[in-house]
């Protein structure tokens, strides 16, 4: 499994509604196209984390599909509630995912090397 990180800013009291735009788009073909087989969203204060699992990275999956009819839309309706965590340096999706730098894995489990 892959996993990706997106953090931007959120206005405080949108959550339910960033919740129902994802909710509607992960009925849609979108996730299927990129991958995706989980995804969380939480919220710290004015800080939107977006965690994405993937059966492949997801990064080039999403640059692959930004031109996509269903991405535009999710795009569109997320622009009144979540902005970049830095608009100075935001240029494309890639731009707001976090890098992981450590992971810990009970034995047994699967491990994947960074």
């Amino acid at each position: 499994m892959h996993r990706v990180l997106i953090v931007a800013r959120m206005k405080p009291e949108s959550a339910p509604d960033v919740a129902d735009v994802f909710a509607e788009s992960d009925r849609g073909e979108l996730p299927h196209l990129i991958g995706v087989t989980g995804r969380s969203l939480f919220q710290f204060g004015e800080l939107y984390m977006h965690l994405v699992e993937s059966e492949t990275p997801p990064g080039p999956q999403v640059a692959r599909y930004t031109k996509h009819p269903e991405f535009q839309d999710i795009s569109r309706k997320l622009r009144p509630y979540i902005e970049a965590y830095d608009p100075e340096t935001w240029r494309v999706p890639k731009d707001a995912m976090a890098n992981e730098f450590y992971r810990w894995e009970r034995e047994g489990s699967t491990s994947i090397s960074l």
